[in-house]
């Protein structure tokens, strides 16, 4: 045991493995913050009645969720730049994206999102879909609009149904940051690796699955007080 029975060179471990938490961290709350209302406007998207809209959104989604993350992560990092090149070069009007340089951390968090916000997607149109038709029967009658249906009355209840599936893609996120790795960015799930290789110890790997487990822990705890919140409404 060369950390567990060293309580100084665990303790340099931790702080090690706390460096590169702080990624793993970014990662995680950029794509929840974004992922998941862009989520629902590409559940729109795949509901719309406009064949030009719904035909794109749900070729979308099948490539986002028929291609590894792994591939997203480098296809993001290494062609978005030539992507925004060319761009930039050919239409003038968008020459602005020749001086965006995105870093390795911008790219990861940029593929991270693209690819839960079609799994969100899907998530929510299984819980619009799941809503009974006379509930907009009913709001049509009272006088509400479409809008007004959708925010007041229907996107409660679609949140109570879909809290605990997309708490399932939350918990399995926290484990995806990870695949961070492959293109270099520092996060905790490297600095393990790299000082499991430089000390031919497995010890960090063990306590970097710790710290996931620990974050686990809390989102799931913090699903469960928001799934009780929302017990009011009986589906």
């Amino acid at each position: 045991m060369r950390y567990f029975n060293d309580g100084e060179a665990f303790l340099k471990l931790i702080k090690l493995l706390t460096g590169g938490l702080g990624n793993t961290l970014l990662i995680f709350a950029w794509t929840i913050v974004l992922a998941l209302p862009l989520g629902l406007i590409v559940a729109l998207g795949r509901m719309s009645r406009r064949r030009i809209v719904r035909e794109p959104v749900r070729f979308y989604i099948l490539i986002m969720r028929g291609t590894p993350l792994i591939l997203q992560i480098f296809a993001v990092h290494f062609l978005l730049p030539i992507l925004m090149k060319f761009l930039g070069t050919n239409l003038p009007f968008l020459s602005f994206l020749l001086a965006i340089r995105p870093n390795r951390v911008n790219s990861t968090i940029i593929a991270f999102v693209i690819n839960y916000a079609a799994y969100f997607a899907e998530i929510y149109r299984g819980g619009i879909m799941a809503m009974e038709r006379g509930q907009y029967e009913a709001a049509q009658v009272l006088g509400f609009s479409r809008a007004q249906t959708f925010v007041r009355i229907i996107l409660p209840q679609v949140i109570k149904r879909i809290l605990l599936p997309i708490s399932n893609e939350v918990i399995t996120l926290v484990k995806d940051t990870a695949l961070a790795t492959v293109i270099a960015v520092a996060e905790m799930f490297r600095s393990a690796t790299n000082e499991a290789s430089r000390t031919g110890s497995i010890e960090p790997l063990i306590i970097a699955g710790v710290f996931y487990l620990i974050m686990n822990t809390i989102i799931t705890w913090l699903f469960d007080v928001l799934i009780r919140k929302f017990d009011y409404y009986k589906v």
